[in-house]
C-alpha cells in the first residue's frame, strides 16, 4: 500500500544529520511519496537538489507568513522563474496565520494573493497554511475561481470544511489527528468524503500523541493511516488507495515511478 506524505519538509535543518536514514524509515513504512514544501526563498535550490536526488521526492515552492520578515517583493518575480523550470508540483507553502502575534495581516494578505495568481497562472495547487485564519482564507480562495489544492493541517469548522470541498479544495491531516482531545477534528475526519482526505506528516512539526515533544518524521503517515481507518471503520487499504490516489490526481504526481533512497554518501542533502 504504497502511501504519500502530502506535506514533509524534510530540507529542514532537524534532518541534516540523517535525512538518508528518515528516507529509508519513511520507504519501510509504505511512504513512497513526499511533497516538500518550501518555506523561503533562500531555500529553494537546495530543495530542487534534494528533489532530484532520489525518486518519491517531489518540490513545491513558496514564501510562508511565519517567515514573513524575510520576503521581499522580488521574491515574487523569483518564484514565477522557479516555478517556469518545471519541477514543482505546487505552490506553497503558502497562506495566513493569525496565530503568532506581531504578524503584520496587511504584509501577509499582500504575499498570499500574490503566490495564489501566480498558481492560478501556472495552472499548480496550492499547499495553503491556515491557522486562525480558516475563514478569511476560505473568502481569499473564491476571489481566485479555479484553483486547485490543500489546506493543510486543518484545523477549521465542519462547515468550513463544507465550503472548502465545494471549491474543490482537499484537507490536510497528520498528527494532531491522533489526540483524544481532538474532538472537532477527529469528527470531521471520521465523517468526511474521502475524495478530499490527503495524509500529511508536517514533519519535523506536529508529532503523533505517542511521540509529544519529539521530532516527527514522514514514515508518522503510516500511524495517522491507522488512526483514520479506526475513525472511520474502514480498513488501512480503502484509507491509503483512496489518499494515494487524491494525493497523485492533485500534485500530477506518478506513482508508477520507482521510489527510492538516496546515496548514503550524502546524507545532509
Amino acid at each position: 500500500m504504497p502511501l504519500v506524505d502530502s506535506h514533509c519538509h524534510l530540507d529542514a535543518p532537524e534532518f541534516d544529520a540523517d535525512r538518508d536514514v528518515v528516507i529509508a524509515r519513511a520507504r519501510a513504512a509504505g511512504v513512497t511519496s513526499q511533497v516538500i514544501p518550501a518555506i523561503r526563498a533562500g531555500d529553494w535550490p537546495a530543495l530542487a537538489e534534494l528533489c532530484a536526488r532520489a525518486a518519491g521526492l517531489h518540490p513545491a515552492y513558496g514564501l510562508h507568513p511565519l517567515l514573513l520578515a524575510e520576503h521581499r517583493d522580488e521574491h515574487l518575480a523569483l518564484l514565477r522563474d522557479r516555478l517556469a523550470d518545471g519541477d514543482a508540483v505546487a505552490v506553497g507553502e503558502c497562506g495566513l496565520d493569525y496565530f503568532v502575534e506581531n504578524l503584520p495581516a496587511d504584509a501577509q494578505r499582500h504575499f498570499f494573493r500574490g503566490q495564489l495568481a501566480l498558481a492560478r497562472e501556472t495552472g499548480l495547487p496550492v499547499i495553503v497554511h491556515a491557522r486562525r485564519a480558516v475563514e478569511e482564507v476560505i473568502h481569499t480562495l473564491r476571489d481566485y475561481p479555479g484553483l486547485r489544492g490543500v489546506v493543510h493541517s486543518y484545523s477549521g469548522s465542519e462547515e468550513q470544511a463544507s465550503q472548502l470541498w465545494k471549491m474543490g479544495f482537499l484537507l490536510g491531516i497528520g498528527g494532531p489527528v491522533s489526540y483524544s482531545r481532538a474532538h472537532r477534528l477527529r469528527r470531521i475526519v471520521a465523517a468526511m468524503p474521502l475524495e478530499f482526505l490527503l495524509l500529511e506528516s508536517d514533519a519535523p512539526d506536529q508529532p503523533l500523541a505517542a511521540q509529544r515533544g519529539e521530532r516527527n518524521e514522514p514514515a508518522s503517515v503510516a500511524t495517522v493511516l491507522d488512526e483514520i481507518a479506526a475513525l472511520r471503520g474502514e480498513s488501512r487499504e480503502t484509507i491509503a488507495a483512496a489518499t494515494s490516489a487524491n494525493a497523485y490526481r492533485l500534485f500530477n504526481l506518478a506513482p508508477g515511478r520507482a521510489a527510492s533512497v538516496p546515496p548514503a554518501s550524502s546524507s545532509s542533502g
